[in-house]
């Protein structure tokens, strides 16, 4: 039913945006046959909004995937490298949050562990709102950041990684179905700071599937109750995730396509020393305002990286 008034909605907005367009037409007709020019900048101002409307719709068919339309699951995971990978995560982390409050969507961190030193060793924010995941499913990968180490006395130039997970949110009665005998949860004390309840009491929680040994952990909320919650959220993403990826993995036998594991894969890099660009090894799409990107401007590098799907 969700569905079904998602595609409803589609059309009326483009047979909304036609009957405009159409008004408009016999409007400009009228006021060349009239000679009036007096509504020359309402035209204009009209025809501006209209062609804003048909990029955004136009935009919106670049989602051909099953779950685009959905909200995601966004895990951040230093890689090796200590302080230096844990503070470039914190930059990503930081990054996300900004670009999703860009566009109006509902960011909310469900989990975080805090470095040794700075930054965080990983984190899992839920972003809410219209095709979440159709346009963070790109950053699906490895981040590498290039820049001259404030952790390092000598300045020395290093190099960091960070894995960004993109799931979609799973309908646990529909997308995924697990049976509770197939599920293991442990409980244990929150590390880092997290204030004396939460260091006394066992409100962290891990939740292991046993048929596949997917894991789940969660301690940044406040209960045990709500951090059980989260976890679940996330195990039920993975759980989809994988069903997608053995589907996928399927038809490219029928297709007699080279399967390449997207896990690992440095899909963009970002570079502050010795010169600024952050370029996406995909597509070759590059920018040299890096700070404007960390700030949160990623729609250059999304919007790229749909179109180049178009067709596969």
């Amino acid at each position: 039913m969700r569905e079904l008034s998602r595609r409803k909605n589609l059309v009326n907005d483009w047979r909304g945006l036609e009957k405009k367009a159409d008004d408009l037409q016999e409007m400009i007709v009228l006021a060349i046959e009239e000679e009036d020019y007096s509504l020359k900048e309402e035209i204009q101002l009209e025809l501006k909004r209209l062609g804003s409307r048909f990029e955004q719709l136009e935009g919106q068919q670049l989602f051909t995937g099953d779950y685009d339309n959905r909200n995601a699951m966004l895990a951040l995971h230093a890689g090796a490298g200590g302080t230096e990978s844990q503070d470039w995560a914190n930059m990503l982390l930081r990054m996300y949050l900004r670009w999703a409050e860009r566009h109006d969507y509902e960011a909310k961190v469900l989990d975080i562990s805090p470095g040794e030193e700075a930054g965080i060793k990983s984190a899992i924010v839920e972003v809410k709102g219209d095709y979440v995941y159709g346009y963070l499913k790109g950053e699906h990968g490895v981040h590498r950041l290039v820049r001259l180490s404030p952790f390092d006395a000598d300045h020395a130039r290093h190099t960091s990684f960070v894995l960004v997970e993109v799931l979609p949110e799973a309908e646990e009665t529909v997308d995924v179905k697990i049976n509770p005998e197939d599920l293991r949860i442990d409980t244990f004390r929150s590390s880092g700071p997290g204030g004396q309840h939460m260091q006394k009491t066992s409100s962290a929680v891990r939740i292991t599937h046993l048929p596949t040994g997917l894991v789940a952990t969660c301690q940044g909320q406040r209960s045990q109750h709500q951090n059980k919650e989260a976890a679940l959220k996330v195990l039920y993403s993975r759980l989809l995730e994988l069903d997608c990826k053995k589907k996928e993995e399927e038809r490219a036998k029928l297709k007699g396509e080279r399967i390449e594991a997207a896990w690992g894969n440095q899909i963009r890099s970002y570079v502050l020393h010795p010169y600024k660009m952050v370029k996406d090894h995909r597509t070759d799409y590059e920018v040299h305002n890096a700070e404007a990107v960390l700030d949160g401007e990623l729609d250059g590098f999304i919007t790229d990286y749909l179109r180049s799907r178009v067709g596969k």
